[in-house]
């Protein structure tokens, strides 16, 4: 089971970690909120999982972009 876990939280977007740390709750926590929601909803916090996700990606490649590396150069 860990493997799983482990695997699960490297491949995945690390939205519900970012989250976590951000308003100081676990990540485990928020997961379990997203998969209650999703039930209760229909799938509508997958959509804003999905939003924020794209979010995440989006300010890691600009602060790529403003500060490249040495190799970059």
């Amino acid at each position: 089971m860990d493997k799983f876990r482990h695997i699960v939280e490297s491949q995945a977007f690390g939205v519900c970690s970012w989250l976590g740390e951000r308003m100081k709750f676990s990540a485990s926590s928020i997961r379990l909120y997203f998969i209650y929601t999703s039930f209760l909803t229909m799938g509508s916090p997958i959509i804003i999982y999905l939003v924020l996700a794209f979010w995440m990606n989006l300010n890691k490649h600009v602060r790529r972009h403003n500060h490249p590396t040495v190799w970059e150069l």
